[in-house]
């Protein structure tokens, strides 16, 4: 049965006893992205707000540093390179970038409808919006018009890119693949390995591949080219007994190569694709994990416990508060096994 509210964990919204990030946001949490060259760390949410946190390490903490009312719902996030701006994307099919150093505002795209990711390409000096109206485009933040916009076959649901490589889930199940020296060209395109409809995809660090979390609890593993098709698989994950949770988050440990999934049933799993076995799994919180990822050099993994909207307003709890948790990594839980750090 398919299911998406973690309603077995003991009434625990923190059963892993890790960090609270202070102030948290007072509606569905989004996003969540670390900055690449601090530990900032940048949360999107449901009650139209962008936040951010500045991280220590020794002990791990977080002190609110600055925060803005946005337009929307935020739906996605993204840094850019020099981590000094936030992209963001939302309900009202703008994207924004918010300057931190002036703490202002200013639109840099226009879509007909929602923008549900948003990404900034570092060796293009462009940002990339994905939207619910069959759309992704290209733009220079110096221009309002869109350098580039390529029609896609069905709404945008997960979007992402590690130079050269850009992937696109959409609706019905289509995954699309682009070569971003000719972004305007689809290089593949494919029908997902998996039965049902996708909810996240993440390129593989050294982006020779994929990996596609989906609505049923499973996570395909993928590569580009198919010479290397017999390296793809699937496993099933974030199930209890007959229930079965969305995966909502596939994030890449920036050193190691091995990643976690994060999903519905309140639960985050780190996992090595190599050994195809799982490093460590955590006890699962009360609420689902609605966004996660590893800071940039992979020692914090930061996750939002949150509903996750998934089925509905009529599920929305507006007594239940939302957290970021902070859990600090060690080599023993996420290293790959009897494998060297692999380069990025």
């Amino acid at each position: 049965m398919f299911s998406s509210l973690a309603s077995a964990a003991g009434g625990q919204h923190n059963p892993n006893k890790d960090y609270e990030v202070p102030s948290a946001p007072t509606d569905g949490i989004s996003s969540l992205t670390w900055s690449p060259r601090s530990n900032h760390l940048v949360a999107g949410s449901w009650d139209s707000h962008l936040r951010c946190w500045e991280v220590y390490n020794t002990p791990t903490n977080a002190t609110p540093k600055t925060g803005i009312k946005y337009d929307a719902p935020v739906l996605c996030t993204a840094w850019s390179g020099d981590g000094t701006r936030v992209f963001a994307g939302g309900c009202d099919s703008k994207a924004q970038v918010w300057n931190l150093a002036t703490n202002q505002l200013t639109q840099v795209a226009q879509h007909s409808a929602p923008i549900k990711s948003i990404h900034w390409i570092e060796e293009l000096q462009t940002v990339v919006t994905g939207s619910w109206d069959k759309t992704i485009k290209y733009w220079d933040t110096r221009s309002p018009t869109a350098v580039s916009t390529v029609n896609l076959p069905e709404r945008v649901y997960c979007m992402d890119f590690g130079y050269p490589l850009a992937v696109v889930g959409t609706a019905e199940r289509h995954v699309l693949i682009y070569d971003l020296r000719n972004p305007q060209v689809e290089y593949k395109r494919m029908v997902s390995p998996l039965k049902y409809q996708s909810r996240v995809i993440t390129c593989f660090p050294d982006k020779t591949g994929f990996a596609l979390g989906s609505i049923e609890g499973r996570v395909a593993i993928h590569h580009v080219e198919d010479k290397d098709s017999t390296s793809n698989f699937a496993f099933k994950c974030h199930r209890e007994g007959n229930d079965i949770f969305s995966v909502n988050s596939i994030a890449f440990h920036p050193t190691y190569g091995t990643f976690a999934t994060a999903g519905s049933d309140g639960a985050f799993n780190f996992w090595d694709k190599d050994s195809k076995q799982r490093l460590k799994p955590f006890p699962r919180a009360n609420q689902p994990i609605s966004a996660a990822g590893f800071n940039s050099d992979g020692s914090i993994y930061a996750y939002a416990v949150s509903y996750d909207w998934s089925k509905g307003s009529e599920y929305y709890n507006a007594s239940q508060p939302n957290h970021i948790l902070l859990h600090p990594t060690t080599d023993l839980e996420i290293k790959t096994r009897n494998a060297r750090p692999k380069k990025r």
